[in-house]
C-alpha cells in the first residue's frame, strides 16, 4: 500500500498572489526561445553526444530556427569545452544566432567557462546555483544569505571577465530549484545580480526561472512568475525566462500560464528531452501557437526528418502519440471519427476554405510533412464505413454509393478482425476488388453485343453456367435495361436496377471508368462494380457481379 502520508506540498506562494494572467484567453505571439538540447538535453542521455553528434545537432537545431541555443557546459567535460572551441574557430554560429553556455556560481568553473568562450561573436552566459529551502540545508548547509552571496559573487566574476576576454557577452541568472524556494527570497536574490549587472533596454540580461522539480499545480507557477515580473528590478532591462521540467506532466502549461503571466522567453528541448520526466517540449509548445494561428518562429514542416535526426543523434524514441509528431498522432480507427473526418474534407474542398476546420483534426498533417492517404485515417476491427470509403477514395479514387460504403465497411472491419491486424489501402482495394469487382463464381459474362430495333435496343448475351453456355436475347430501353432483362430471363429472377453510378478514376480522357449497380430484392440491395476504359462495358461487368452475389444466396 503507497503512503500518500509522507509527502507534502513543498511550494511556496508570493507574498502577494495576483490572478491577471487569467484574464488573457490566448497568445499572440511566440515568445523567444532558446533550445538546451546540446546541454540540459544531452547530460540526461544514458550515451551523451560525442563531438560530431552535437555538431549535427547544432546544425539541425540552426535548420529548425532556434535563434538561441544552450551549446554547453564548458568546465564539464574535453568534449563540452571542445565543441564550444569548435563552433567558435570554425565560425560555424550564424550572425543572427546566439549561443549560451552554463557556468555554477563557482568561481574556477566561471573561469574555466570564459576561457572556452573566447572570440565567441554573440554568447550568454548562464550563471545558477541552487536556491532552495531542502538544497541550502541539506546540501550546502548554508544561510539564505550565504547562498545570496554564491549568486552575488558569480555575477560579479562575470562581469569582470567578460570586460578582459574577447567576445560579445549578455548575462543571464538561474535561482536552480526555484520550486522550493521561497518567492520573494528567489525575487531578492535575482534583483542582488541584477544590482551587479545594471542592464537597460539596449544591454539586457536574462532571468530564468526554473521549474527545477515541477511540485505544484501550473496555475501556482502562473502567480510565482506573475509576482516575479512585477517586482523584478531594471524590468525594461530584463528579459525574464522560464525553463519547465515535466515531472507532473505540465510542463507545457507551465510555459504557456508563464507566457500569459509575463514571461518572454521559454528554455526546452526537442520533444521534451532531459533529466527525469524530461523539459518542456518547444515541439509541442510551438505547434499549439501554430494551431492557433501564430506564427511560432520555428520550423517544423519536415517533422518526420527531425524526428529521424533526434532519434539517431539522442538514441531516444518519439512515442506514437507524441504530440503533432507521433506516427498516430493524426490517425483515426474510430468508425465514427473516421466518417466524420472524411466529411470534414470533403467540405473543405468542396467549398474551397482557406481555413482548417476538420473534425478531430487540430492541424493540416500536411504543414508537418505527413500525407492523408497514409496518416489520418487507419482501419482495423474498430473502423467503419467513413474510413474505408476514405482511403478507397484517396488512394484509388474510388468513390462507394453510401450503402455500398456501409457494407464494404463491415467486410473490412470483419477482416480485420479474423486476421487480427490494421488493413492497408492496398488490402482494402483488394478486399473490395475481390467481392464487388471479381466476384463472378455462378456465371460468367462471355460475350455480349447491342442492336437498335425501333426505338429499343436488343440485348445478346453469351453466359457460361456450371460448363455450359447459352445465348440469351432481351429487348430495352437502353443498353444496361436490355441487358438486365436478359439475365431476368436467364436467372429467372425479378429485381430492381435500384442504384446506378459512375465516375472516371482519373482526368485523362483514356483513364478508367468505375461504375456502380445495386439491384433490389426481397428487402436487400446487392451490389456490384465494374472498372474499364469502356463506361457501357464497365456497367455491364457491375451488374454481372451484383447479379453473382445474388445469386449466392439463393
Amino acid at each position: 500500500m503507497m503512503d500518500y502520508r509522507k509527502y507534502k506540498r513543498g511550494y511556496f506562494l508570493p507574498p502577494v498572489v495576483t490572478h491577471d494572467w487569467v484574464h488573457k484567453d490566448y497568445i499572440d505571439q511566440a515568445p523567444l526561445w532558446c533550445s538546451v538540447d546540446l546541454r540540459d538535453g544531452n547530460q540526461a542521455l544514458v550515451k551523451p553526444m560525442n563531438l560530431q553528434e552535437k555538431l549535427d545537432m547544432f546544425k539541425m537545431l540552426l535548420k529548425i530556427g532556434f535563434k538561441e541555443i544552450e551549446v554547453a557546459f564548458p568546465a564539464a567535460s574535453d568534449t563540452e569545452f571542445q565543441f564550444l572551441r569548435t563552433i567558435i574557430e570554425e565560425k560555424m554560429i550564424p550572425e543572427d544566432v546566439t549561443i549560451q553556455v552554463i557556468t555554477q556560481s563557482r568561481e574556477h568553473i566561471i573561469r574555466r567557462t570564459f576561457e572556452a568562450l573566447e572570440g565567441a561573436p554573440r554568447a550568454i552566459v548562464h550563471l545558477y546555483n541552487s536556491t532552495s529551502v531542502i538544497q541550502r540545508q541539506q546540501v550546502f548547509q548554508k544561510s539564505k544569505e550565504e547562498i545570496k552571496q554564491l549568486a552575488v559573487d558569480g555575477a560579479v566574476l562575470l562581469k569582470e571577465l567578460a570586460a578582459t576576454t574577447p567576445g560579445n557577452f549578455m548575462f543571464q541568472y538561474s535561482p536552480e530549484s526555484f520550486p522550493g524556494t521561497e518567492v520573494d527570497y528567489a525575487l531578492d536574490i535575482c534583483n542582488s545580480v541584477l544590482e551587479i549587472w545594471k542592464p537597460d533596454s539596449a544591454n539586457k540580461a536574462i532571468i530564468n526561472i526554473p521549474t527545477t522539480v515541477e511540485n505544484a499545480m501550473p496555475h501556482v507557477f502562473a502567480s510565482q512568475i506573475e509576482y516575479i515580473h512585477k517586482n523584478l528590478a531594471y524590468r525594461d532591462g530584463v528579459v525574464l525566462s522560464v525553463h519547465p521540467h515535466n515531472d507532473r506532466g505540465s510542463g507545457v502549461a507551465d510555459a504557456e500560464y508563464a507566457i500569459l503571466a509575463g514571461a518572454d522567453r521559454v528554455e526546452g528541448t526537442l520533444f521534451g528531452n532531459g533529466e527525469r520526466t524530461g523539459n518542456v517540449d518547444i515541439v509541442t509548445l510551438a505547434m499549439n501557437l501554430y494551431s492557433h494561428g501564430i506564427d511560432p518562429k520555428l520550423d517544423f514542416s519536415s517533422m518526420q526528418e527531425i524526428i529521424e535526426g533526434y532519434e539517431r543523434l539522442t538514441q531516444m524514441r518519439v512515442a506514437e502519440r507524441h504530440p503533432y509528431a507521433g506516427e498516430l498522432v493524426f490517425t483515426a480507427f474510430s468508425g465514427s471519427h473516421q466518417d466524420a473526418i472524411a466529411k470534414g474534407m470533403q467540405w473543405r474542398e468542396k467549398n474551397d476554405s482557406p481555413i482548417w476546420e476538420v473534425p478531430y483534426l487540430p492541424i493540416d498533417p500536411k504543414d508537418v510533412g505527413r500525407n492523408y492517404e497514409t496518416d489520418v485515417i487507419r482501419v482495423n476491427s474498430q473502423s467503419g464505413k467513413g474510413g474505408v470509403g476514405y482511403m478507397l477514395q484517396q488512394s484509388y479514387g474510388i468513390q462507394l454509393p453510401a450503402g455500398m460504403k456501409e457494407e464494404m465497411g463491415y467486410l473490412a472491419k470483419g477482416a480485420s478482425d479474423q486476421r487480427e491486424k490494421e488493413l492497408s489501402a492496398e488490402e482494402i482495394y483488394d478486399l473490395f476488388k475481390a467481392e464487388y469487382v471479381d466476384n463472378t463464381h455462378n456465371f460468367e459474362l462471355l460475350d455480349y453485343s447491342f442492336k437498335k430495333e425501333g426505338g429499343s435496343i436488343v440485348a445478346t448475351l453469351e453466359i457460361s453456367k456450371s460448363g455450359e453456355r447459352e445465348t440469351i436475347n432481351a429487348l430495352g430501353n437502353g443498353h444496361l435495361d436490355s441487358v438486365s432483362n436478359a439475365f431476368k430471363a436467364y436467372l429467372d429472377v425479378d429485381y430492381e436496377l435500384s442504384f446506378y453510378e459512375e465516375h472516371s478514376l482519373g482526368r485523362e480522357s483514356s483513364a478508367q471508368a468505375i461504375a456502380y449497380v445495386g439491384l433490389s430484392t426481397g428487402g436487400k440491395v446487392y451490389w456490384g462494380a465494374g472498372i474499364h476504359p469502356d463506361i457501357i462495358q464497365a456497367s455491364v461487368h457491375a451488374m454481372l457481379v451484383a447479379l453473382n452475389r445474388l445469386e449466392n444466396t439463393k
